[in-house]
């Protein structure tokens, strides 16, 4: 396996239009996680509480939950308040949300196959983009 020197740019996440069907299940991947978690650990033990509860569906049933439950809604990258990091491909458009916790604070990714790439988690209300 050859080593990653530390000058190389790490590779471009891009949305895949065919979905793997090795999983219907989401894996979840923290390697491209923008966000420092801060001090609120129970935000944080009710995130992994939920991250288990997501990951025993179908994306077939989160695709058709309600949004607020255990489904998703899509967020235009125009309306995402932290600059992008450099991994994101131009083509993305917008960035899949679920949320994170009962109180609806979300955690913003990419999906590619059944691996959702979580890149943002919303710790304080209203940090990573403007809520109706």
């Amino acid at each position: 396996m050859p080593i990653k020197k530390h000058n190389q740019q790490p590779k471009k996440i891009k949305i895949q239009s065919e979905v793997s069907q090795s999983f219907d299940y989401p894996i979840f991947c923290f390697r491209y996680l923008q966000s420092k978690p801060q001090s609120d650990y129970k935000f944080y033990a009710d995130f992994i509480v939920r991250l288990q509860k997501i990951s025993n569906l179908t994306w077939e049933k989160i695709n058709t939950t309600q949004r607020h439950g255990f489904g998703t809604e899509k967020i235009p990258v125009e309306q995402i308040k932290p600059q992008l990091p450099a991994f994101v491909s131009p083509d993305v458009r917008h960035l899949t949300v679920f949320r994170a916790s009962g109180d609806n604070r979300p955690f913003l990714g990419l999906r590619n196959g059944s691996v959702f790439h979580i890149i943002f988690i919303e710790e304080k209300f209203g940090d990573v983009y403007a809520h109706d």
